[in-house]
């Protein structure tokens, strides 16, 4: 699971006024720098692209010089693995996105005639957001792009320069009906047949789908794998069939690919643990087998000794209406050990945390197994953690194996501190109630996102129990799977952030951290979120929904003690939290019922709770948002382009180094990435 943010909109929550920097109070970092990350440094959070409703800065990769040349070849080979298969997640979005893409870079790479006419300035916009999302479609909001220039100018460009789009695709670019919508997640239509991803075949239905895997589920199998994640469901001589995404199937090129990467890695693996991990990912790219796929989930679980660690596979089911297949994603981490002491206390009392939940008794875990936590920095991404990235995750996904092994949490340490160098106060002073709120977040809303992302992913994605016979969420819970177990990791956080358990274990020195991530938490889950939406759209985004689902409820349960007043000074809204205490009670009961449903997989309930808090948005307070949040000019989503690791070689061609280069704008990196890594054919 991961924990997602969108900067701009969040800095009120987690990253604005915090007058530390991350490498001399909050991640633990010595000043002492080498001259190489230095000039790194000084490049984390500057800005290095700006286009549409979005800002790509840079992050830099702390350190690196004092890994071992074993340590750097690791993070090198794996950076390539991750980056082999990146051409995977834009076909996962839509069947046109690699014909679309690889057309318009043809264009880009060789237009000879004017470059400085409107309609070739709208067209660079139009490629820009598509690297962006992986396709043509928002990375969030799920709408496809509409393009700006027109259809002959698009036509005189492909004329001239021969590029190889199709009538077809053509007709995906202009036509606003045609793959309209990346993810569909209403339930009043065929969210299969509505969706333009490319997981389900032509002629597939949501009842067909909900069919085929309800007669492959076992609600009682002691250890069920994840059905469906790594297949393409598609109609072959009128059955159902899974085109599994493998070595020798879909997407094969790609992955023979990731596997050779994979291959020189574990070579280099820092103990055994990691290498037998690393044998157990390439024996499941080979053979698709999801039972392998655990195998090798309990292996990487396990292995929490070394410096460096990876994500990569088929991992997060967000871009799939039924949260049943999964996207490509890969990150590169190298840990941060200072910061990851001073957060570790979070993981050594995860069986207190559990004990002390404010959940029925038989669905806390009676032990609490395997839990680690680190902070790190991330030395590459790929695929659906780029180039919008998480701040924090926690994984393994499958519920077994949290309960029986454990997982591991990570807070990605330099995409926090980039964030911070980029972020400015605009948004807070906005829609911030008063001074007092506005102190509040400047002494404590760095430290208290970084805690609140901490207890999420290492408490909450870790607590609570299924039970007996009930099965996967996925299963009971279907298309509201994701979005309650955001809020039940959320609401974990929310609820210990307040706890003077806090103090005692010296996470904190005073619950006026809790009191501002509480301020922030209302004000971006019912207003400030909002800016990403175009008015008279619904919430569909499952981590968006979370937290509306969460600040609506709490508003509503406590409207009779007026725990949370809603004030209106000046033509402007304002959320004025009244009794925190009181707050902390009613998060607490949320997490309570949002446990049950899981744990008894009650999708009704489920339904209802997503549905009436989590998907309508008040078009008049919505409307007061983007006339607020218009004159601050604040791009709703950042990014990063990646630093490029380059190997040095000697005259026999074995790798001496690796160094770091951090100096390309986004289209060429978008470009470089196109001849290194545009794997896969049209």
């Amino acid at each position: 699971m991961k924990f997602l943010i969108a900067p701009s909109i969040l800095l009120s929550t987690l990253l604005v006024g915090c007058g530390e920097s991350s490498e001399n109070k909050e991640s633990g970092q010595t000043a002492e720098r080498s001259s190489i990350n230095a000039d790194l440094e000084m490049k984390s959070g500057e800005e290095v692209d700006r286009f549409a409703d979005i800002q790509v800065i840079r992050y830099d990769i702390v350190d690196f010089d004092k890994l071992t040349i074993q340590q750097k070849k690791l993070v090198y080979f794996m950076a390539q693995a991750g980056l082999a298969g990146r051409d995977i997640i834009y076909d996962q979005n839509n069947p046109y996105n690699l014909e679309i893409r690889n057309g318009i870079e043809h264009i880009i790479e060789n237009y000879k005639g004017d470059k400085s006419t409107e309609d070739w300035n709208k067209l660079m916009v139009y490629a820009k957001q598509i690297w962006f999302a992986n396709g043509i479609h928002h990375h969030y909001g799920m709408n496809k792009f509409t393009p700006k220039f027109s259809k002959e100018a698009f036509s005189n460009y492909v004329d001239a320069t021969g590029a190889k789009i199709s009538e077809e695709a053509m007709k995906v670019i202009f036509d606003p009906t045609i793959a309209a919508k990346r993810k569909v997640k209403d339930p009043s239509k065929d969210m299969i047949v509505a969706s333009a991803n490319n997981f389900y075949g032509p002629g597939v239905t949501q009842e067909m789908v909900d069919e085929f895997y309800k007669k492959k589920a076992d609600p009682n199998a002691k250890h069920p794998i994840e059905l469906g994640l790594n297949s393409t469901l598609i109609l072959k001589n009128g059955d159902l069939y899974e085109d599994v995404w493998k070595v020798d199937g879909k997407y094969g090129k790609a992955i023979e690919k990731i596997v050779y990467w994979l291959e020189k890695a574990v070579k280099v693996a820092e103990n055994d643990q990691q290498a037998k991990a690393l044998e157990k990912l390439i024996e499941y790219y080979k053979t698709g087998d999801l039972k392998t796929w655990d195998d090798y989930n309990v292996l990487w679980a396990e292995s929490t000794e070394g410096d460096i660690d990876w994500i990569n596979g088929f991992i997060e089911v967000y871009g799939d209406a039924l949260g049943k297949r999964a996207s490509y994603e890969s990150i590169v981490q190298i840990t941060d050990f200072e910061a990851s002491k001073q957060m570790q206390v979070v993981a050594e009392n995860a069986q207190w945390f559990e004990d002390n939940s404010p959940l029925i008794d038989s669905h806390k875990k009676k032990e609490v197994k395997g839990v680690s936590y680190k902070v790190v920095q991330v030395a590459s991404e790929s695929g659906d953690a780029s180039p919008s990235t998480p701040i924090g995750v926690n994984l393994p996904n499958n519920n077994w194996i949290r309960q029986e092994v454990g997982s591991k949490s990570v807070s990605l340490g330099n995409i926090i501190s980039a964030y911070d160098k980029a972020g400015g106060p605009g948004i807070l002073k906005e829609f911030a109630h008063d001074e007092k709120e506005v102190e509040l977040a400047e002494k404590h809303a760095y430290l208290a996102g970084k805690l609140h992302t901490a207890l999420h992913e290492v408490v909450g994605h870790a607590s609570g129990q299924i039970n007996e016979g009930v099965g996967q969420p996925a299963e009971t819970l279907r298309n509201y799977a994701s979005t309650l177990e955001e809020a039940r990791a959320d609401l974990v956080g929310l609820y210990y952030i307040m706890d003077p358990k806090l103090i005692d274990l010296g996470l904190i020195t005073t619950l006026d951290v809790g009191k501002a991530e509480y301020d922030g938490y209302i004000r971006n889950g019912m207003m400030t979120q909002l800016q990403r939406l175009e008015l008279g759209e619904d919430v569909e985004e499952e981590h968006m929904q979370n937290r509306q689902l969460v600040a609506s409820w709490a508003i509503e349960r406590g409207a009779d003690d007026n725990v949370i007043e809603r004030i209106q000074r000046d033509g402007k809204t304002y959320f004025n939290i009244n009794d925190y205490d009181k707050l902390r009670v009613i998060f607490g009961e949320l997490l309570r019922e949002i446990q049950r449903i899981k744990s008894e997989g009650d999708y009704e309930a489920g339904k209802a709770l997503v549905e009436n808090y989590g998907v309508k948005v008040n078009q008049d307070l919505h409307r007061e948002v983007l006339a607020r949040v218009a004159p601050l000019n604040l791009a709703p989503y950042r990014g990063f382009v990646n630093p490029v690791l380059v190997p040095v070689t000697n005259e026999e061609g074995e790798i001496t180094d690796i160094k770091i280069e951090n100096n390309q704008s986004f289209v060429e990196q978008m470009l470089y990435y196109k001849k290194e890594y545009g794997i896969l054919e049209e």
